[in-house]
C-alpha cells in the first residue's frame, strides 16, 4: 500500500487527535521499538492510546485500541527524555502547519517544585486535576515554586525522510528518533541543540487558491505525452498521488490520463476538482474509507485508505467507511481494530522486527558508502607511489626538517621529524596498504549489495506476513542472522514449513515462499529441474514455483501468468499498477555461494508484465481452467 499519510490524511488525523485527547494528560509514555512511541493519555475519565512512528516503511500516528506493547529493555537518549519532560504533562495543542505533513504536540509539565511550605495554590493547578496519577511526582503539584516547562513534539509523516523530534521552549532540538548529521543531508539536520527547522517547503504552487485561468494557463502547458497526474504532484504543493488521480479521474472518468487527452478549455472543471478535494480542510468534514479487493464471499484484502470519498478508487474497489480516521488507517496497516491485546502485540512485534531490519540495512548501505570513499582513495595509490620515487630522487636536496618538496610542478607533504629516506618509506608503505585495499574492496562492496538485497527480501516478507506462525519463521530467520545477539548457548533449527499449494484445474501446484529459508525450500527441493520459477523482477519477494503434473508438456502460459500476478503481489512492487516478474526454469536457478537463505541468481529468463493479484481472486480462476 502506498504512503497514506498525505496533507488530507494528516489534517483528518490532527482533527481526531483535537478532538479526542486534546487537553488530556500523558499518563504513559515510552517505545515500541527505536523509531516507535506508544502513549497513553487521560481526559474525559477515558483512557486512549496513541501510536506515532517513524519508520522508513511504515511511518504512522493514530490511536489504538490497546495501549501498545511497550519495550522496557530498550533505552534510548530519546526514550529517556520523552519520560522526562513529557511524561505527566498536558497537551495543550495540536495543529499541522498548512500543507505539511507534520504534526505539533504542545505540552506543558510542572517540573520538580522547590521544597517549601504549602501556601497559595499554583495557578496552573487545575492541569491534569481529572487525571489519576501513576507518576511519583506526590502532592507537591499543588505547592510555591512550581515550574511549568513547555516543550514540543513533532511528528515528521514524510516517508523515509519521517522522524519524531523533541524541541524545548527555546526551539532547540532536544533530541529525536533519527539524527541527521551534515553527512546525511546539507540542507537540514537534525542533532541536541541545534535550533528546529521545520522541513523546507517545495518550490510549487498554492492549490487552494488556484483559479479557472491558472487551471487553464497549467493544462496548456501540460506536453502531450505527459502523465497529468505525475505532472499535478510536480507542480503543485501538497497534492499526493493518490489525490492527483481523484482529481484527474473526476475532470475525465478515467487514470492514466495524458497531457493532450485533457483540453486548456477543461480548466474550469481541474480548478472546481482541486478546490473540493481541499475544501475538506477548512471544513474539516472528513468521511474515512477504506478500499478492498473485490470478489468472493469473504471481505477481500484492503488496498488502500483515504480521508475522504474517491471515486476512482470506488470504481476499482469496494468502498467501506469506517468510523474514524484511526479505524481506517489501523485496517489498512492490516491491524484488525476489533482483535484483542494478542493481535496488537503481534503487529507490534511485526514493527520490531522491521525496525531492527531496516536498522541493518542502514548500517549496510554506510558501510557501503564508506567502501566507496576507500575505493576514490585507493584509485590514487599510483600518485603515492609517485611521490616517493620522486622523494629519493631528490634526496640530495632535501634538509633536516624540511617540510615540503617542490619538483616538476607537484608539492609533496614531508614530515619534518622524518628523515628523507623515512618520508619515501612513508609514501611507498601507504602505497602498498592503498593497493592492498583496493584489492578487497570490490568483494567487500559485493557482500554489502548482496546483504541489503537480502535485508529488502525480508523486510517485504515481514510487511506481508500474514498471520503469526509466518512472522515467527521469519523472526527465527532473523535471530539466527542478526549478529547483535548473544547467545549463551545455539539457537535450535527447525526446519521449514511446506507451504500449501495452489492447484490449478489441470492438477498443476503453485507455490510461493513465505520466508528465505521457505523460498530456499521451494526452489531447491520441492521445484525439479523441469518446473518453473517466477520472481518479481528487481525487488525483493517470495519465490513462486509451479510443479508441473507432467513437466516433459510445454508450460501452461494461462498458469504462469496466474502464479507472476502472485510473484508481483508478495513482493515489495505490491502497491504498483503493473510489475515486470522474471519466469525462468528451475535448472536455470542457482544459489549463491555463502549468500543469505532465498538469494539466487539465475539465467535464460524471460520477463512478463502482470497486475498483482493475491490467492483470493487466483484461486477461482485457477480452478476454472
Amino acid at each position: 500500500m502506498p504512503d497514506p499519510y498525505d496533507i488530507l490524511t494528516v489534517a483528518a488525523m490532527t482533527d481526531e487527535l483535537n478532538a479526542t485527547i486534546g487537553n488530556g494528560r500523558i499518563q504513559r509514555i515510552g517505545l515500541l521499538d527505536s523509531r516507535t512511541i506508544g502513549a497513553e493519555i487521560y481526559t474525559g475519565g477515558q483512557r486512549h492510546h496513541l501510536i506515532a512512528s517513524a519508520d522508513d516503511r511504515s511511518p504512522r500516528l493514530r490511536l489504538a485500541p490497546e495501549m501498545p506493547s511497550l519495550d522496557s529493555a530498550l533505552v534510548t537518549p530519546f526514550g529517556l527524555l520523552l519520560r522526562k519532560h513529557v511524561r505527566g504533562g498536558l497537551i495543550l495543542g495540536i495543529d499541522q502547519p498548512p500543507l505539511e505533513r507534520l504534526v505539533r504536540f504542545s505540552i506543558a509539565k510542572r517540573q520538580n517544585p522547590l521544597k517549601t511550605p504549602e501556601s497559595l495554590r499554583s495557578p496552573v493547578s487545575d492541569i491534569s486535576a481529572d487525571a489519576d496519577d501513576d507518576d511519583d511526582e506526590g502532592d507537591d503539584e499543588s505547592r510555591e515554586g512550581v515550574e511549568i516547562r513547555h516543550v514540543t513534539l513533532y511528528v515528521e509523516l514524510m516517508g523515509r525522510h519521517s522522524n519524531l523530534i523533541l524541541v524545548d521552549d527555546d526551539g532547540r532540538i532536544m533530541e529525536s528518533a533519527k539524527r541527521v548529521t551534515p553527512a546525511m543531508s546539507r540542507v537540514r539536520q537534525v542533532l541536541p541543540r541545534l535550533p528546529y527547522i521545520p522541513p523546507p517547503p517545495p518550490d510549487r504552487l498554492d492549490p487552494r487558491s488556484i483559479s479557472v485561468a491558472e487551471a487553464t494557463r497549467f493544462l496548456a502547458g501540460v506536453a502531450p505525452d505527459a502523465d497529468l497526474a505525475r505532472v499535478l504532484v510536480s507542480h503543485y504543493r501538497g497534492i499526493s498521488p493518490l489525490m492527483a488521480r481523484e482529481i484527474v479521474y473526476q475532470i475525465s472518468g478515467r487514470t492514466g490520463v495524458r497531457g493532450n487527452d485533457v483540453p486548456p478549455q477543461d480548466g474550469e472543471a481541474l480548478a472546481g476538482a482541486i478546490r473540493q478535494l481541499f475544501d475538506s480542510l477548512a471544513t474539516t468534514s472528513w468521511g474515512p474509507r477504506i478500499y478492498r479487493e473485490r470478489g468472493g464471499d469473504e471481505p477481500g484484502s484492503v488496498v488502500t485508505f483515504a480521508p475522504v470519498p474517491m471515486t476512482h478508487l470506488a470504481a476499482a474497489y469496494g468502498e467501506e467507511e469506517t468510523a474514524s480516521v484511526s479505524t481506517a488507517l489501523a485496517l489498512a496497516e492490516g491491524v484488525r481494530t476489533s482483535d484483542g491485546p494478542g493481535q496488537v502485540r503481534h503487529a507490534q512485534r511485526r514493527q520490531r522486527l522491521l525496525a531492527a531490519v531496516t536498522s541493518a540495512r542502514e548500517k549496510a548501505e554506510r558501510r557501503l558508502a564508506a567502501l566507496a570513499n576507500q575505493s576514490l582513495r585507493a584509485a590514487e595509490a599510483e600518485r603515492l607511489k609517485t611521490r616517493g620515487e620522486f622523494i629519493y630522487q631528490f634526496l640530495w636536496q632535501i634538509e633536516p626538517g624540511q617540510r615540503e618538496l617542490v619538483t616538476e610542478g607537484e608539492t609533496i607533504a614531508l614530515d619534518p621529524a622524518l628523515s628523507a629516506s623515512e618520508n619515501a618509506q612513508s609514501y611507498f608503505e601507504r602505497y602498498r596498504k592503498a593497493q592492498s585495499a583496493e584489492a578487497q574492496l570490490p568483494g567487500l562492496a559485493n557482500e554489502s549489495r548482496a546483504e541489503i538485497a537480502y535485508l529488502d527480501q525480508l523486510a517485504t516478507l515481514i510487511a506481508q506476513a500474514p498471520g503469526f506462525s509466518e512472522l515467527e519463521a521469519l523472526s527465527a530467520e532473523w535471530a539466527d542472522l542478526d549478529s547483535s545477539q548473544t547467545r549463551t548457548r545455539p539457537r535450535r533449527k527447525s526446519a521449514p514449513k511446506r507451504p500449501r499449494a495452489l492447484i490449478d484445474a489441470a492438477g498443476n501446484s503453485v507455490y510461493v515462499g513465505r520466508s528465505g529459508t521457505q523460498n530456499d525450500l521451494l526452489t531447491f527441493e520441492i521445484a525439479g529441474p523441469d518446473d518453473t520459477w517466477l520472481h518479481a523482477r528487481g525487488v525483493g519477494g517470495s519465490h513462486v514455483v509451479i510443479r508441473w503434473r507432467t513437466p516433459d508438456t510445454p508450460e501452461h502460459e494461462d498458469t504462469i501468468a496466474a502464479a507472476a500476478a502472485l510473484a508481483s503481489w508478495y513482493s515489495a512492487a505490491r502497491s504498483s499498477g503493473a510489475v515486470e516478474v522474471d519466469v525462468a526454469r528451475r535448472r536455470h536457478v542457482r544459489k549463491l555461494k555463502g549468500a543469505k537463505p532465498g538469494m539466487v541468481t539465475y539465467r535464460n529468463e524471460r520477463t512478463i508484465r502482470v497486475q498483482p493479484a493475491p490467492e483470493e481472486r487466483l484461486r477461482d480462476v485457477l480452478l476454472e481452467r
